[in-house]
């Protein structure tokens, strides 16, 4: 048998690298971040992470405990420019800086961004310092989500909420429903909803209440997703998603 030994070519640059740690019971997340990065010279990895249930805020932050191993199972060995952690009650219930140390901890040179933090870069850049929150969480977690945005000087004008406790449910929310609960809620006190969770079907309808609302409507994903497009420098406009993202 003849042998033919062929040296290989490799590339010589590779697409922007964004790693997503998603709740392991989230069936909204991924969908919603390739919906916007298709056709988009960015990559996209993603590792699960173990969730309890109930929710409460002693198991939000529990999760942490798996993020620096869950981070490391993205592209072992391998650069990722930019980690976006998918909870957001969870970053509020562990904080900003444990996520970051532990994901850090695995990809040091990576970039990380979370739904809570992203929404308050997302509301500075739209200089926007009063909001309606509508969750889907108990009022345990509600409390903390809340004093997160009095912490950040947000003034939240009012809270509506669904009170599920587990995180499976909160995934199986009709779309339709959602948006007739949405559209419904009195913004005249607010520059802008706010609709927190990684795992409500918000993000596909979000321009359509814009218009119907006419007021801003910003999102967990939402802002999640554009954070980490700005973070890996792809600041091109996308279209139908919200007007955060004509703003870049």
């Amino acid at each position: 048998m003849k042998l033919n030994k062929i040296d290989p070519k490799f590339i010589s640059k590779a697409n922007p690298r964004i790693g997503l740690i998603a709740l392991g019971s989230d069936f909204r997340i991924e969908k919603d971040f390739n919906n916007v990065i298709y056709g988009r010279d960015i990559d996209l990895y993603v590792n699960r992470i173990h969730c309890y249930n109930p929710l409460t805020n002693e198991t939000l932050a529990k999760m942490a405990d798996d993020i620096t191993e869950v981070t490391n199972d993205i592209l072992p060995d391998q650069k990722i420019d930019c980690v976006a952690y998918g909870c957001t009650s969870g970053t509020v219930a562990a904080g900003y800086e444990v996520i970051k140390t532990k994901i850090n901890a695995a990809k040091p040179e990576a970039k990380v961004t979370t739904p809570i933090t992203s929404a308050i870069k997302a509301l500075k850049k739209l200089n926007i310092k009063k909001i309606s929150v509508f969750t889907p969480y108990t009022k345990t977690i509600n409390d903390t989500v809340l004093n997160y945005f009095k912490d950040q000087n947000i003034t939240v004008s009012s809270l509506t909420y669904f009170d599920i406790a587990s995180d499976l449910d909160i995934g199986k929310v009709e779309e339709e429903h959602l948006f007739d609960v949405l559209s419904k809620i009195d913004l005249s006190e607010s520059e802008a909803l706010f609709v927190s969770c990684t795992a409500l079907p918000v993000l596909s309808i979000i321009d359509k209440l814009e218009k119907e609302l006419n007021k801003v409507v910003l999102s967990s994903n939402q802002t999640l997703i554009w954070d980490a497009l700005n973070l890996v420098g792809n600041k091109n406009i996308v279209k139908g998603y919200g007007k955060i993202f004509e703003v870049n």
